[in-house]
């Protein structure tokens, strides 16, 4: 009897087997309670995501080009993690047990915690008794780093860490920015460098490995946004809102909304309330994947409108946001505005580059020359003795023009506020010109924009053009 049970067990699990071996779906709903302690809520994005990454994988098993890297965006408590960084890697082990894995998040600690989980996955009785090629070997079992006995290899890693020596089959890629670290630049910098220049150089294939990024959108120069302005085609982008909006993608996916709602049991209506009141720009990049809100930003730039400027002016002011670095980091700007007889205000020109000190100055000269001596030209004094030697050398320089030093307090936002009241209340136009685009996008994602150059120098020419300035010593305006 003993031997006839152990037959039978053993025949159950190869049927298990054979079947999860085939369908990422059915490998989750078989193994989630090995993994979690809550039952199981199904939803339809969850076997339509399996079915991407089950493409995606059989490709790179094959050794074929991929067709595509994926980037998805999705609400927390979507069940994201569990499938991409923990059910994901365990199920290709069981039909590809050599395949190797590195799996980043923003911070080691959470990277760690979801390689303990699909550690505890692969190590549980019924997993390692139906797929005995994937036991771990001994010598060389952590939570952040093992290797299976057919060589098959997972690695975890934070965004601030390094992936030296080791090259992978899959990139897994999971929320690798907190929300807090969108706000920062160097953060935003610093997550998207590993991702281009770390993560892209582990690549056992370059033409075959695929990079798998799920988060949510959390400001227009996140890793989503860098990697479909510099990847473009060559990146599948799925985007699913808790609501029903227009980010939608691909856009048949809205059919399988149920009264605006892409999850109404785990995102019913009062769930996503309570989160909305958590903040609005919170509530649309974490929920409506969209780094602007539906009200939109701090400036309403579809307000502002793209006219043939009328003058005569009262007064013209060319305010200049200094950047210092050739073909990179901050832009220089130039922004010029005027204020009209019937008390509008016009954005006239901007004059924008990434040059190094000499060039910037030069190009401040000779922008000056042909704007005339009629034009207030404001230069804004960083912080500190640096700050205020570079400015009052600009001044030195531009002798013989209307110069005011301007020394800015407060963060970017506060001193956009009173710009952007004018332009929200379409007060201010632009003269038609090749800088359009650039700078209403720009004023659109602010505060969450990838640069804030041109808002700074708006916000500055804004500030000569209404508020009285007081002359000092050497002919400085403060």
């Amino acid at each position: 009897m003993a031997s006839g049970k152990s037959t039978l067990l053993l025949d159950e699990l190869d049927v298990m087997a054979s079947v999860v071996k085939d369908s990422l779906y059915e490998f989750l709903l078989e193994f989630w309670p090995d993994v979690c302690a809550e039952p199981y809520i199904d939803n339809w994005h969850i076997p339509y995501l399996c079915g991407e990454l089950e493409r995606i994988a059989r490709r790179a098993a094959s050794g074929l080009p991929r067709e595509h890297d994926l980037v998805v965006n999705i609400s927390p408590g979507s069940t994201k993690s569990l499938l991409v960084s923990v059910m994901f890697p365990a199920w290709v082990w069981t039909w590809w047990p050599s395949a190797s894995f590195i799996a980043a998040s923003y911070t080691y600690s959470l990277a760690v915690r979801l390689s303990r989980m699909n550690r505890m996955l692969v190590r549980c009785e019924r997993y390692a008794a139906a797929f005995p090629a994937t036991h771990i070997i001994e010598d060389q079992d952590t939570k952040g780093y093992f290797v299976n006995v057919s060589k098959g290899e997972r690695m975890c890693a934070g965004i601030d860490g390094d992936v030296v020596g080791r090259h992978a089959d899959f990139i897994l890629i999971d929320d690798p920015l907190k929300p807090k670290g969108a706000r920062s630049e160097a953060e935003l910098a610093s997550a998207n460098i590993f991702i281009r220049e770390t993560l892209w150089s582990r690549k056992k294939d370059k033409a075959v490995t695929p990079t798998i990024l799920i988060m949510q959108r959390l400001h227009e120069d996140d890793p989503t946004g860098m990697m479909l302005r510099e990847f473009g085609g060559a990146v599948r982008h799925i985007c699913l809102p808790a609501e029903l909006t227009d980010a939608v993608k691909p856009r048949e996916l809205r059919r399988h909304y149920v009264d605006g709602l892409m999850d109404p049991r785990r995102l019913g209506r009062a769930v996503l309330d309570e989160e909305r009141r958590v903040g609005e720009f919170y509530y649309s990049g974490q929920f409506l994947q969209s780094p602007v809100p539906p009200s939109g930003g701090m400036f309403k730039a579809e307000r502002l409108r793209i006219d043939t400027p009328t003058g005569p002016w009262t007064q013209r002011v060319r305010y200049w946001d200094k950047g210092g670095t050739r073909d990179g980091g901050a832009y220089t700007v130039g922004v010029l505005m005027g204020r009209n007889g019937d008390g509008r205000f016009w954005v006239l020109d901007v004059v924008r580059g990434q040059w190094d000190a000499a060039e910037r100055e030069a190009r401040i000269q000779q922008t000056a020359a042909v704007d005339g001596k009629a034009v207030i030209i404001g230069i804004e004094q960083e912080p500190g003795s640096g700050g205020k030697e570079s400015a009052e050398a600009t001044a030195r320089r531009l002798a013989g023009y209307r110069v005011r030093l301007d020394r800015p307090t407060g963060d970017k936002a506060a001193r956009a506020d009173p710009f952007a009241a004018q332009v929200n209340a379409g007060n201010v136009c632009l003269a038609r010109g090749e800088w359009n685009s650039e700078y209403i996008s720009e004023l659109t994602f602010f505060p969450e924009s990838r640069y804030k150059d041109q808002v700074d120098a708006s916000s500055g020419a804004f500030k000569l053009l209404t508020r009285p300035t007081i002359r000092v010593g050497g002919g400085f305006i403060t």
